[in-house]
């Protein structure tokens, strides 16, 4: 993982994502997901590329089962871009750069 993209847990997710003052795309992922791993250095390379205009935070499913829950995430990798502590996107599943860019446009 970059210095670019940061780690939530249930104890630091509220206070992250509502003091955020850009969108914040949270990625829900477990170590052992295949897709999971696929996206991980895209994102990385978005949030290095976006520094400043979009922040990329990761959740991992299995030490913070009850965000998962509370957000529905029933599969993963699921993204949820979060902008003024609400959520207004969700994407599911991997995709590759360029459609990943194409569906976050409106937060860049």
């Amino acid at each position: 993982m970059s210095e670019h993209v940061q780690m939530l847990t249930e104890a630091t997710f509220r206070e992250e994502i509502g003091a955020a003052t850009t969108p914040v795309v949270v990625d829900f992922w477990a170590e052992w997901c295949t897709p999971c791993k696929m996206i991980a250095p895209i994102l990385d390379e978005i949030a290095s590329e976006n520094e400043g205009r979009i922040r990329i935070a990761k959740v991992n499913v299995d030490e913070s089962p009850n965000l998962a829950l509370e957000f529905d995430v029933m599969s993963i990798p699921t993204l949820i871009v979060f902008q003024d502590g609400v959520a207004k996107r969700r994407l599911v599943g991997a995709k590759a750069k360029p459609q990943l860019l194409d569906e976050l446009s409106e937060f860049l």
